[in-house]
C-alpha cells in the first residue's frame, strides 16, 4: 500500500510551496466527520497529512483532490428533489463529472413515483417544496424505502418543518448556502463511511 503521508521540507520561513494548512479539527469540520474518524484514517494511512512539529496538518488543496479522487472510486445513483433549478444544476455539475448518476426532479410527487420503479443510493431533498413539503415527502420515502439515506437541504435547520421531518427517522442535513465542495463531501461521506445500505 502506497503511503499517503506527504513529505515536506520546513525552512526558517515556514513550509514552502504549501497552500492553506488545516488543523485536525478544521479538516474534520471540512469533511463533516468527527475527529475520531480522522484519527482512524490517519492510523490506516488513508488520508493525506503531514506532521508539523507534533501536530497533524492537512493541506486544503490536497484534501480537496483526495476527496474528489475518492468520490470517483465508487459511483452512486443520486436523486435530487428541489424546485430550484440552480440547486439542481449545482448538484449535476458537482457530481456528474465524478461519474455519479444524477436524477433531478422539481416535484415531490414525481420523485415518489420514480422511487417506486428505480433504485437510488442517496436522496437530497429540499425541505421547502411546493404542494408537498419535504417533511411529508421524507415520511413517504421512509414508508416505502426505510433504509434509503436521505439528506435534507434547508436554509431553515431549526424550523418546525425540520422537526416534523426528524420525527420520521434519521436523516442528514445540508444547510444552505453550500458549494460544490460541500456536495462532494456529503456524497463522499456516504460512500466512504459505509452509510449506504443497499
Amino acid at each position: 500500500m502506497q503511503s499517503n503521508l506527504l513529505q515536506t521540507k520546513v525552512n526558517p520561513e515556514g513550509i514552502s510551496n504549501m497552500s492553506e494548512l488545516m488543523t485536525l479539527e478544521e479538516v474534520a469540520n471540512y469533511l463533516r466527520v468527527n475527529e475520531k474518524t480522522i484519527y482512524r484514517l490517519l492510523n490506516e494511512d488513508d488520508i493525506p497529512a503531514m506532521k508539523v512539529g507534533r501536530q497533524w496538518r492537512f493541506d486544503r488543496e490536497t484534501i480537496y483532490k483526495w476527496l474528489h479522487q475518492n468520490s470517483t472510486k465508487n459511483k452512486a445513483s443520486i436523486l435530487v428533489i428541489d424546485d430550484d433549478e440552480i440547486i439542481c444544476s449545482l448538484f449535476k455539475d458537482a457530481l456528474e463529472e465524478t461519474g455519479h448518476t444524477i436524477t433531478t426532479v422539481s416535484e415531490s410527487s414525481r420523485a415518489l413515483e420514480l422511487l417506486k420503479y428505480q433504485d437510488f443510493d442517496l436522496v437530497f431533498l429540499d425541505l421547502m417544496m411546493p404542494v408537498m413539503d419535504g417533511a411529508e415527502t421524507f415520511r413517504q420515502i421512509r414508508m416505502t424505502k426505510p433504509k434509503l439515506p436521505v439528506t435534507i437541504i434547508t436554509g431553515y435547520p431549526d424550523s418546525d418543518l425540520m422537526m416534523k421531518a426528524l420525527a420520521h427517522g434519521p436523516l442528514g442535513v445540508m444547510s444552505k448556502p453550500f458549494s460544490s465542495s460541500d456536495i462532494l463531501t456529503a456524497v463522499n461521506n456516504y460512500l466512504r463511511f459505509g452509510m449506504i445500505n443497499k
